[in-house]
């Protein structure tokens, strides 16, 4: 499993009003404080063509992803990929934050600045994973 710290959206999501990051000498772990729930990370990358339907999936509003999603079933995620996804997704499904990467210049960059969701919005968006 990765680490808080080493995801690119790490400052994003540290800053975010109800994210309360809690370090130790061995992790660093991250709490939904109105739930008290944590948050772990999880990075999953795609095909060019697998990427492109997710960047599509994200400019979608949450019901209609999960709509889409189910008709049509999930993007399949690879090994290596053209894009790469980072999802912070809280254990009770309250708290869901992700950013999409776009390869190109030997690095990954942003294909737009990290989103946060919160409440219901949550599990449609968790059908990404």
């Amino acid at each position: 499993m990765s680490s808080i710290k080493n995801l690119e959206m790490a400052a994003a999501l540290s800053s975010y009003q109800h994210i309360e990051i809690k370090k130790s000498l061995f992790s660093t772990k991250a709490i939904y404080t109105p739930t008290q729930s944590q948050v772990k990370p999880v990075i999953l990358e795609y095909t060019p063509s697998e990427g492109e339907r997710v960047e599509r999936l994200l400019g979608m509003p949450p019901d209609k992803m999960a709509a889409d999603i189910q008709q049509k079933g999930k993007p399949v995620a690879g090994a290596n990929g053209h894009f790469r996804l980072e999802v912070c997704l809280s254990d009770d499904y309250q708290f869901c934050a992700l950013q999409l990467f776009r390869f190109s210049d030997f690095k990954y960059n942003p294909v737009f600045e990290p989103r946060f969701y919160e409440g219901p919005d949550v599990e449609n968006v968790a059908q990404l994973i």
